[in-house]
């Protein structure tokens, strides 16, 4: 979805084991400025700084494109949307665990040649943890927004309707038009759950998560993610991360609230070296407010 993307940044893909994962790099002026015997400045060899975006219908790189712009002239941006979601590949199946933790690397060894900097949220920050504590070579740091994976403690968060609802054929689809390509149920659903103040959601960003959502056989990921095939406890994997992690938490986070990150935070005080909380703002302070997500992986960076 270029049409959302910051000035200066561009598309490109790679081809993963499930189809092709579109990313947005810095590719244009102010960015990738002309350089001795080149067209334009080579941002590949600026050190990796990856944002992996949060799953829900809808979702896309665009949740972070307000944040990765201000790192754009010292790190190369990759900010990918993930199979299933945005404009990469929708393949049509249920989407499983092992598909984000198989592609995620795919796209990392294709697109990094060195350790990367990873920065993530929700679902998509408790996947980097268990790529991190499997993989720690890929990896220099963790920055995580509200991570989490919708099952700690055994403590289920994220599944809304019940299942013999979601799995029954044709109403499934309905709910999909209903609830994600309904464009006052989007603005309703940033509004009221993702965001702590209705007020800064705008129309670009309805108008992004609609045109995300809106992409062919792309209920499949959604609806993967809210039967939830996709969840698991946290609290059994984060133990085991050594990778030097900094959580940040939104006060106002609904389904995952902050007492649930301060618990999985203590579980592991030698890897994450910081927990900060993000006042007046939800799950997804980095576009709700972004400001403050810059000057705080700023101040890290």
């Amino acid at each position: 979805m270029l049409q959302f993307q910051p000035p200066g940044f561009g598309h490109k893909l790679i081809h993963t084991s499930l189809g092709a994962m579109v990313y947005y790099t810095q590719t244009n002026a102010p960015w990738a400025m002309p350089a001795a015997g080149k067209a334009i400045a080579d941002t590949e060899d600026l050190r990796p700084l990856l944002f992996l975006h949060n799953f829900g219908g809808g979702a896309s790189a665009y949740e972070w494109s307000k944040v990765y712009p201000a790192f754009a002239s010292n790190y190369h941006i990759l900010a990918p949307d993930l199979i299933g979601w945005g404009e990469s590949a929708h393949p049509v199946r249920d989407y499983k665990i092992r598909d984000y933790l198989s592609t995620i690397a795919e796209f990392i060894i294709q697109t990094c040649r060195q350790p990367v900097t990873v920065v993530a949220s929700s679902l998509t920050a408790a996947f980097a943890i268990r790529l991190a504590i499997v993989q720690p070579n890929l990896f220099k740091a963790l920055f995580l927004v509200c991570p989490s994976g919708f099952d700690d403690f055994g403590e289920g968060a994220g599944r809304r309707l019940p299942l013999s609802v979601i799995n029954t054929p044709l109403l499934d689809n309905f709910i999909y038009i209903l609830g994600a390509e309904n464009e006052i149920a989007v603005r309703n659903f940033l509004q009221s759950f993702l965001f702590a103040k209705s007020q800064r959601v705008s129309e670009e960003m309805v108008e992004a998560y609609l045109t995300s959502a809106q992409q062919p056989n792309a209920k499949f990921a959604a609806l993967s993610f809210l039967r939830g095939d996709l969840y698991f406890d946290l609290s059994l994997y984060i133990q085991q991360l050594t990778i030097p992690t900094r959580i940040f938490w939104g006060e106002k986070a609904q389904f995952t609230n902050i007492k649930l990150g301060r618990r999985l935070a203590n579980l592991n005080v030698s890897a994450i070296r910081d927990f900060y909380a993000i006042a007046d703002a939800g799950i997804l302070p980095h576009l709700e407010i972004p400001e403050v997500l810059i000057g705080l992986l700023q101040r890290y960076l």
